[in-house]
């Protein structure tokens, strides 16, 4: 384009300034960085973790060095020693504090070991990989603690000897062509030696940080246990939600036509509008102990297992509810009802509830066919009313989707949709071997 100027900046030069930065900065990173002396405690923890296996080695090289030493009594006490000594890098406990404090010394992102991993070949991979890191914390520990012993105790010998405050411990060393005659290339030297022993460190904390994640981070079989109860989470709380839907859904929409017809008839027929308050009240003290009942699940600790649940024994009750709005149900009910599973019964209960608040609200208080069959294999629920269109249907409802996810969960079928001027649904739950959902 005529009349701009465009200045493109140079890349900058090999060897120039900017590179040579670079350089010095990441030079003396590991030196000025917290980090390279937070994982230096950390393998000097490993350090001292060895310090007892070092000490009960060294116990027993002197007693077999003996002139007459009891092989037999030593051979037993060394075993025993093994024993106790390669125990503790299996327990599961060790594995824990590793964890935790890899991931506050080290800075690495490790979860919690789950509280719950299946045994066989999974859990001992497992254990021996956090059996490996801990004896690779303890060989790393070894090296720290002799760094810190050896050339840092030395280096600083060689630094603070120009200031004469050694107390004569340097006399007579010689280092190659060095001497206590040369205190400026001795403090050079110590000056050299703490630095090395800063890179050491910060290299070996390097690589337990990349190591720690490969031999304490979750195995597969661990991966796969916190997916299923994370899974298994979500399902209870979709489940809990459909309960919540089912439940107080129904409950509103008795309370809502019930109130709506009590204030039509109020001055008219008294003995009705009497009627449906009573019905308000007792379908409001339903929906509460629902609530309760939903939201004591949802508090921690509590299992849902040991709370009631409704099931087609209450279907009577859930029949006058529905029948004190208007709506004259014809049940046929064939088998033992009573007798089903828990998860069958529970969730037939929902659906047929579920229907007919479906049906008071697109239909209105219409007859209702209801039959349900218990045979030896599995429980049929089919509902019918007619299509009145006397309300707009509502889009986005959650009703029939909830209805199917139960029939999904229980390995039924369903069917849902008009049929010759009525509505009908049409359930099949299988019996077989239903464990609690």
């Amino acid at each position: 384009m005529a009349g701009v100027k465009v200045r493109v900046a140079a890349a900058p030069r090999p060897g120039s300034g900017a590179d040579s930065v670079g350089w010095v900065r990441a030079m003396v990173a590991p030196l000025v960085s917290g980090a390279t002396y937070r994982r230096g405690v950390h393998l000097l923890l490993g350090g001292v973790l060895l310090l007892p296996y070092v000490l009960v080695g060294l116990a027993f090289v002197q007693m077999f060095t003996m002139p007459r030493p009891p092989y037999a009594l030593l051979g037993l006490v060394l075993l025993l020693a093994v024993v106790i000594g390669v125990v503790p890098p299996f327990l599961r406990g060790t594995r824990a504090l590793e964890i935790t404090a890899a991931r506050s010394l080290l800075g690495v992102p490790l979860p919690d070991p789950p509280e719950t991993v299946e045994p066989g070949r999974a859990a001992r991979e497992t254990r021996v990989r956090a059996a490996l890191w801990f004896a690779v914390h303890l060989v790393a520990g070894g090296v720290v603690g002799l760094l810190l012993l050896i050339p840092l105790v030395m280096g600083m010998a060689f630094v603070v000897q120009m200031f004469g405050i050694e107390g004569g411990s340097l006399q007579g060393l010689r280092l190659g062509p060095l001497d206590v005659h040369d205190p400026g290339w001795l403090s050079l030297l110590g000056v050299v030696m703490l630095v090395g022993v800063v890179y050491a460190v910060a290299g070996l904390g390097a690589v337990a940080a990349v190591m720690a994640p490969v031999l304490l981070g979750p195995s597969p079989a661990e991966r796969i246990a916190v997916l299923e109860a994370r899974a298994a989470r979500l399902a209870e709380r979709n489940r809990l939600a459909r309960e919540l839907h089912d439940s107080i859904g129904h409950a509103l929409t008795v309370t809502t036509l019930q109130a709506a017809a009590a204030s039509q008839v109020l001055d008219t027929d008294p003995a009705f509008a009497r009627q449906a308050l009573a019905a308000i009240e007792e379908t409001g003290r339903a929906a509460a102990e629902d609530l309760d009942r939903v939201l004591g699940m949802l508090r921690e600790g509590e299992q849902s297992d040991g709370l009631p649940h409704h099931g087609l024994a209450d279907l009577g009750r859930l029949l006058a509810h529905s029948r004190g709005t208007g709506v004259e149900v014809r049940t046929d009910v064939d088998g033992p009802v009573e007798a089903l599973p828990a998860p069958v019964s529970r969730e037939g209960y929902r659906i047929i509830q579920e229907s007919l608040t479906n049906v008071l609200r697109h239909a209105g208080p219409v007859p209702v066919t209801l039959r349900v069959a218990a045979g030896r294999r599995a429980l049929t629920i089919d509902v019918a009313n007619p299509v009145t269109g006397a309300y707009p249907r509502r889009e986005g409802g959650r009703g029939l989707d909830g209805m199917r996810e139960r029939v999904r969960l229980l390995g039924g079928t369903m069917t849902a949709g008009p049929d010759g001027g009525q509505w009908k649904v049409s359930v099949h739950l299988p019996l077989g071997d239903q464990e609690e959902r």
